[in-house]
């Protein structure tokens, strides 16, 4: 937990809120992703007034934050989104994976109630963070709360769904691994028979192994039905920064038939990777009249991570003078 001033906080809420009304969107997600990383309950007071904004990414990454700050306070708050039906899906979806991620037994019943919503992504959502609650509750999440802290977490994200059993930790020793490891759990992501909850730990244990070979079994999650579950794979993608999945997901930014919710989770995976190629795409789809809002302002956002990645900024997201925050999520 990091101490700021009165001044400093004052400062991020303007920039968060936009009250001026001149704030660039990237520079609101710089103030959002500093007070993620406060931890307390005037970040959680702020973030949470975002809500009434127009920008159904800025609101989806607010979703995000609270989850990832683990706090329970912030759950009324989550509940009253995931409640509102005219909110925008991809706003709802991530209310309700933020509720996963603090996972508080409290939450098991408006997610129950959710289960059965119209939209497949918000059902879906639901259905995940009910089975992590649960999961966290079982013999196994206990075993792994027990000695997590003994771990060396390469990615420190609180995610849908743990990875497989046996790659619960970081990246694994590749004498950890047999031959037929990646093979194996390819097949349990593509399994549409599997439930979503067995497919996300699938695609986790993936993302700990993060070879090239691991990339292409997560990359070919992409021909899945499920919206959600694609995104999820372009999110592990942002995650791991590795160049071998560009490719595929410059496929999938330019793909117009493709959901605006994998789009944009495409499209920021591509600026943290930041690698030349995806200048371009990002600048002309940033723009692009045909391209939903969503799509160009992720691609504004992810504009930005690439100049960071390319420059001698030591954190991304610096709205203080000692920036704070690093990641940019689902």
């Amino acid at each position: 937990m990091v101490a700021v001033s009165q001044t400093e906080l004052d400062n991020l809420e303007s920039l968060l809120l936009n009250t001026s009304g001149k704030v660039p969107l990237h520079n609101r997600f710089r103030a959002l992703f500093t007070l993620k990383s406060l931890k307390n309950e005037d970040a959680i007071r702020i973030i949470s007034k975002g809500f009434q904004d127009q920008s159904a990414l800025l609101k989806h990454e607010l979703a995000y934050c609270l989850g990832q700050i683990k706090d329970e306070s912030a759950l009324p708050t989550l509940e009253t989104v995931l409640a509102d039906e005219s909110e925008d899906p991809m706003v709802r979806h991530e209310a309700a994976e933020a509720m996963g991620a603090i996972s508080s037994t409290a939450s098991l019943p408006v997610l129950k109630k959710y289960c059965g919503d119209s939209d497949r992504a918000v059902r879906e959502t639901c259905e995940i963070a009910l089975a992590r609650i649960e999961w966290d509750n079982s013999d196994e999440g206990r075993r792994h709360r027990s000695t997590a802290t003994d771990e060396i977490q390469e990615f420190t994200s609180i995610d849908p769904a743990p990875p497989t059993s046996g790659l619960l930790a970081g990246k694994p020793k590749p004498q950890d691994l047999s031959p037929s490891s990646v093979a194996d759990l390819k097949a349990q992501l593509l399994d549409t028979k599997r439930p979503l909850f067995e497919r996300y730990r699938a695609m986790f244990a993936l993302r700990n192994i993060g070879t090239p070979d691991a990339v292409d079994a997560l990359a070919a999650g992409f021909t899945d039905d499920s919206a959600l579950f694609k995104h999820e794979i372009a999110f592990v993608f942002g995650q791991l920064l590795s160049p071998h999945s560009v490719p595929c997901l410059l496929q999938v930014l330019q793909d117009a038939n493709e959901s605006e919710m994998v789009r944009h989770e495409a499209a920021e995976a591509l600026g943290g990777i930041a690698t030349p190629e995806v200048f371009p795409y990002l600048k002309e789809y940033m723009t692009k009249p045909d391209v939903p809002v969503v799509v160009q302002q992720s691609c504004q956002v992810a504009l930005d991570m690439y100049e960071y990645e390319n420059s001698g900024e030591f954190q991304y997201a610096n709205a203080l003078e000692q920036p704070l925050a690093t990641e940019i999520a689902v």
